[in-house]
């Protein structure tokens, strides 16, 4: 689909409204979250989900991520258990999204699940989100606002950047404050952590009181899971204290760099800051090259990132 323009709209009650009223006619609208720029859908419309994978170019087995305004809408689609009450009585609204049992008689596009007997269900805690959210008053399919493996958005300028032209409007409030996707969490059994990401692991295993386990080699059971994912134009080479003749330098602590995700060595700001900085150097044009990034706490979510954005372009991007 090419539209004649793609409109960018105000936070505004006005603004909620008329993106409200496109996403009831099946249109596509980018909208802010805490963690990245969504690409929104109502999730009951088979033909809106549909141009969500056709817009992006992502493949129709990687499942979407239901956006709602509260819990109590959230149960309407999903089996309830006790651990997700303690997760969402803990992290949200905010940048965690669970993966429960789909109810009898859900009402949602089988494309939103991409097949699977799960939903990947999230209350996002963006201020601009839960008022278009409390505005449309139902559920919002919405992976990141990119051409599906490109760098994810952070900016309505990154948005339109890739998808000016091809969905109905943008909803501009600025700049996303953690800046990667949410920590993706199934409960269908034992509590498994399927991707890392704006809430730190540690904080849930803490709440829970036992680890996490990790999903099984090829498993494709939510979002942002395969390998190839968040990638720029250009090569991109990690654990690098220097460029080497011909790169770019995304730095981070001690390491400088041409950019750098935080001079100072702070993961969150790091987390802020990380698509926003690919964006940057991809438009330089030349390989990137990016420093050590720690293991630990969101320093997991940023290394998901960069290693699936330095991973080999033969696998199909999501």
């Amino acid at each position: 689909m090419t539209l004649s323009q793609t409109l960018r709209l105000k936070p505004s009650q006005a603004g909620f409204e008329q993106a409200s009223d496109l996403l009831r006619t099946g249109q596509l609208v980018s909208f802010p979250t805490e963690t990245v720029y969504g690409l929104g859908a109502d999730a009951r419309q088979g033909e809106a989900v549909a141009s969500i994978y056709a817009t992006k170019g992502r493949p129709s087995f990687n499942p979407l991520i239901v956006h709602l305004a509260d819990q109590a809408a959230t149960e309407r689609y999903v089996t309830w258990s006790p651990k997700a009450e303690a997760l969402a009585a803990a992290f949200w609204p905010g940048p965690l999204t669970l993966v429960l049992p789909l109810r009898d008689g859900h009402g949602l596009s089988s494309l939103v699940t991409a097949g699977l007997p799960t939903l990947a269900v999230r209350v996002p805690a963006h201020p601009a989100a839960r008022a278009l959210l409390r505005q449309f008053d139902g559920p919002l399919a919405a992976p990141s606002a990119n051409p599906s493996g490109k760098i994810s958005p952070t900016r309505a300028e990154h948005v339109l950047a890739g998808l000016d032209g091809k969905i109905a409007a943008v909803l501009d409030d600025g700049p996303c404050g953690v800046g990667v996707e949410s920590t993706i969490v199934g409960l269908a059994s034992d509590p498994v952590l399927l991707r890392p990401g704006g809430l730190a692991s540690e904080e849930i295993e803490a709440m829970l009181g036992r680890e996490l386990t990790r999903p099984e080699a090829g498993d494709i059971s939510a979002p942002g899971m395969l390998t190839s994912h968040y990638a720029p134009g250009a090569a991109v080479r990690l654990n690098a204290t220097e460029a080497a003749p011909g790169e770019v330098l995304l730095g981070f602590g001690p390491v400088a760099g041409d950019l750098s995700l935080s001079p100072s060595g702070n993961l969150t700001e790091a987390a802020a800051r990380l698509f926003d900085c690919l964006h940057q150097l991809d438009r330089m044009g030349q390989p990137i090259a990016v420093a050590p990034i720690p293991q630990t706490g969101l320093g997991r979510a940023i290394n998901d990132r960069l290693v699936r954005a330095a991973a080999p372009r033969g696998h199909s991007p999501g």
